[in-house]
């Protein structure tokens, strides 16, 4: 009993001396995490995998990421209250300072709690990369935040959520002790000391990777901390390979992709290991017009052919029915300049950051390569300010001209190019992302009849907007409201329709292929790591001459340009990754599927996954669902086959070898 009373009154000593504040404000930190960990649980739950250890073990493991952040939000307060004089606690700078330190970590806390909620609605997972990222991008962020939410309200909110905890904490009279508890310096750190000591060692311990401990997403994200979660990604935007995956030597890993590569038309330029340059045999003369739309977050179930039963797109699925149509097509990743990537680089997708977003990512080879050989000018029109996510001096550093709404951010100075900026009197609508599609989609018009009169084959690569939040368009289009993601797919549908019947009209028509894909899905969570029926995207190749098709077989983004190449006929030559899908032999069919810190090679009914802990998993994936089942005795070639791809790929543009030669 002596002992419970003894625990018991140091207990109470936390709350009613010099550091009753920092214990209130740290104990209330980690309450408001416990309450957002429970409410993601629940709204997850459909995915959530309910193992009672597994779910013990998230929240443990939750509790010590909260204290890590709730202590670092405190340090230097900390700090404060162990050096600060004896004779100035209780004194106006004191509680000046106090509230004043206060505040800034209230909105911060809150600020950060609250902007969790719309993230993990669009993402289903923790604060990542995507967040880091979207910090440089004030402006389209901010907007889009104006537009999608009450912006006054979320203002409002916060700010009486500060004064609430300030009042709460003046009831609990944590500022009466804090003020009038004289104690000595030692006194002060007999506290001051062991929070730094134990805030020191979390700090250095804990990592993120701690967290992912299962094959359930949900239970992985839930078990995080998103403060943490930021900053760990802020940390480590881009992942070495060698360092964090698992590798083979490079004499091993080489041959394996160079004799899956290798198509039946082709034959390698070089007998050396490591150069993956293929000369593509063909007696193709034709040099069609090309127009690559990108629709922004399309994923394959808004089609009618693949169940959706809302009449969403009924546009799409008339020229499906009129095309060459991959029905087993997934996307690289779950982000537009994964797209982007997979569509004109044709490369798995590399740990961490896209190659778009990354430093000396000019002058690779890539389909403006190959078009260029066939006296193409390509084009790159966007909606937007093309300097979000680095998009132009990706994509002019191909040799692209640059069509975007120039909101003076420039291309970078070694950038030779040209860049036509969408002038206002050009658009009939815009939201923070952009121009709406049908604005954009005159665009592509425009350009081609500049280009038809200059009687030189173009290729253009529009990127649309619409359907991205807030999911606003004009007005009097559709039946469906704005602000919803199926009244924004609807649109988006609308306004390619309309695209398609006003290039019918134009003399450029009868001899334009229009390649017409998604840039990813409309959304990534689900029960594992990578969901792969959430990267499942439709394509078409429309208008190319040939017979209306599908394409059954299992396929990749990486493959779509070269298929359509493999259509032209084309002879030419490529260091490009992906395939030629009717000319891939039986059994051979891949598809590429990442996320930032995890990578997979889908093939057949097996997935093998590795990740930035040197793990490698295999899974079976059923027919119906894309539901995984993991795999204890893994297919070892298998395994080799899908390190080396991406470490071939990691190492080929860290060593400049995807540069054009």
């Amino acid at each position: 009993m002596t002992s419970y009373n003894s625990w018991s009154n140091k207990l109470r000593n936390l709350f009613s001396g010099r550091f009753s504040v920092f214990f209130s404000v740290l104990c209330l930190y980690i309450f408001l995490s416990f309450i957002i960990r429970i409410v993601f649980l629940i709204w997850s739950s459909s995915n959530a995998d309910f193992n009672l250890l597994h779910i013990l073990r998230a929240f443990i493991t939750g509790f010590l990421y909260d204290l890590t952040i709730g202590l670092s939000f405190l340090t230097i307060y900390s700090i404060y209250l162990l050096i600060l004089p004896k004779k100035l606690i209780g004194s106006v700078f004191d509680k000046v300072f106090t509230y004043f330190y206060l505040t800034i970590i209230f909105i911060i806390i809150y600020f950060s709690l609250l902007a969790e909620i719309p993230f993990w609605d669009e993402f289903g997972v923790r604060f990542n990369f995507i967040a880091v990222d979207y910090l440089i991008y004030t402006y389209e962020v901010i907007e889009n935040i104006n537009q999608s939410y009450p912006l006054p309200l979320i203002i409002a909110t916060l700010l009486g959520l500060v004064i609430g905890t300030f009042v709460l904490l003046k009831k609990l009279n944590a500022f009466r002790s804090t003020f009038t508890s004289q104690i000595s310096f030692v006194k002060r750190a007999f506290y001051a000391i062991p929070i730094l000591i134990v805030a020191t060692i979390l700090g250095v311990t804990m990592k993120n990777k701690l967290a992912d401990f299962s094959n359930n997403l949900v239970i992985n994200e839930i078990g995080k901390n998103g403060a943490f979660s930021f900053l760990s990604a802020f940390q480590s935007n881009e992942l070495d390979y060698q360092t964090f995956y698992p590798t083979l030597s490079d004499k091993e890993a080489y041959p394996i992709v160079k004799k899956d590569l290798l198509q039946d038309n082709q034959k390698y330029r070089s007998s050396v290991y490591d150069d993956i340059t293929r000369i593509t045999e063909g007696n193709g003369i034709q040099n069609p017009n090309i127009i690559l739309v990108a629709i922004e977050s399309f994923s394959a179930d808004f089609l009618t052919a693949f169940g959706n039963t809302g009449n969403l797109t009924p546009n799409y699925d008339r020229l499906a029915n009129e095309s060459i149509f991959f029905t087993d097509l997934y996307a690289t990743g779950t982000r537009t300049v994964r797209g982007m990537e997979a569509l004109t680089l044709s490369v798995p997708p590399t740990p961490g950051n896209s190659i778009v977003r990354r430093p000396d990512n000019q002058n690779l080879f890539s389909i403006a390569t190959i078009l260029r050989q066939k006296n193409y000018q390509p084009y790159f029109i966007y909606g937007g300010d093309g300097y979000f996510d680095n998009m132009n001096n990706f994509f002019g550093g191909q040799g692209f001209d640059i069509v975007d709404r120039n909101r003076g951010n420039p291309l970078s100075e070694d950038i030779k190019t040209h860049r036509y900026n969408i002038s206002d009197n050009e658009v009939s609508f815009e939201n923070a992302w952009g121009i709406c599609d049908e604005d954009i989609y005159r665009q592509a018009i425009k350009y081609a009849d500049i280009s038809s009169k200059n009687k030189k084959p173009f290729f253009q690569f529009v990127m649309t907007t619409s359907n991205h939040k807030p999911y606003t368009f004009p007005n009097g289009k559709i039946d469906l409201p704005q602000g919803e993601r199926d009244g924004a797919v609807k649109y988006t549908d609308y306004a390619l329709g309309k695209f398609i019947a006003d290039a019918q009209k134009k003399p450029w028509f009868s001899n334009t292929v229009f390649v017409i894909v998604a840039d990813h899905c409309a959304s990534s969570a689900g029960k594992w790591e990578i969901n792969i029926d959430k990267h499942h995207i439709p394509a078409i190749i429309y208008n190319s001459g040939n017979n209306a098709e599908k394409i059954d077989r299992l396929a990749s983004q990486i493959d779509v340009m070269p298929t359509l190449f493999g259509y032209l006929n084309w002879n030419y030559t490529t260091s490009l990754y992906g395939k030629d899908i009717n000319k891939t032999k039986p059994g051979e069919e891949r598809a590429f599927i990442g996320n930032y810190r995890t990578l997979g090679l889908l093939k057949n009914d097996i997935f093998t996954q590795i990740d930035d802990r040197k793990r490698v998993k295999q899974f079976h994936v059923s027919c119906a669902d894309k539901a995984l089942t993991e795999i204890k005795n893994k297919n070892n070639d298998l395994v080799k086959e899908t390190i080396s791809y991406y470490q071939t790929a990691s190492e080929r543009y860290k060593n400049g070898k995807m540069k054009e030669r």
